[in-house]
């Protein structure tokens, strides 16, 4: 319990000197996760019924070679790719942004350090340690979360390729 208190403090400290970008960043992050999340439960559990439901279908047709079962085949394809891409772009999205919010808060923090170099000078080390710490924590928490939500984005992309691929090759024409 002593453990759980004093990480959520540390969580909370880090919060308020990040100031308003770090919660925007943070907030950002869960909806990119939660999108992540959402979208491997789909891909790895939803979705694989859905395609055996499609492949059941598609082989029970009696017709499989005309142009007509083509493109009933063809819109199978691009019904499961639709299912599959969706929210990708959205998290694709996220991850680019997440860095720009970093860099926002960097600026944010050295207009603080400015704004204390201009009223005190160099004199108030404290005050231009609290600007220069607000630019450091919303840079690090930036690319830290686009940096882990790129590679699961990039994974779930190729993931979503090979399965159509599959997709594909499972409706294959007699």
């Amino acid at each position: 319990m002593e453990l759980l208190n004093s990480n959520l403090f540390g969580i909370q400290l880090l919060l308020e000197n990040g100031g308003l970008v770090l919660l925007m960043i943070l907030i950002a992050s869960i909806i990119m996760w939660a999108m992540i999340a959402e979208r491997y439960i789909f891909v790895y559990f939803t979705h694989p019924k859905q395609v055996k439901a499609v492949i059941d279908k598609w082989q029970q047709r009696a017709d499989r070679s005309s142009w007509y079962a083509h493109q009933i085949r063809q819109g199978m394809i691009a019904q499961n790719s639709a299912a599959l891409k969706q929210y990708l772009m959205p998290i694709r999205t996220l991850v680019a942004t997440l860095p720009m919010l970093g860099l926002l808060g960097t600026v944010d923090g050295m207009i603080q350090t400015f704004d204390v170099l201009t009223v005190f000078g160099t004199g108030n080390a404290r005050g231009m340690a609290g600007g220069i710490s607000i630019a450091l924590i919303t840079t690090m928490g930036g690319l830290l979360t686009a940096l882990s939500g790129m590679y699961f984005s990039t994974q779930l992309e190729q993931r979503v390729a090979r399965t159509i691929e599959n997709i594909g090759d499972a409706l294959r024409r007699d």
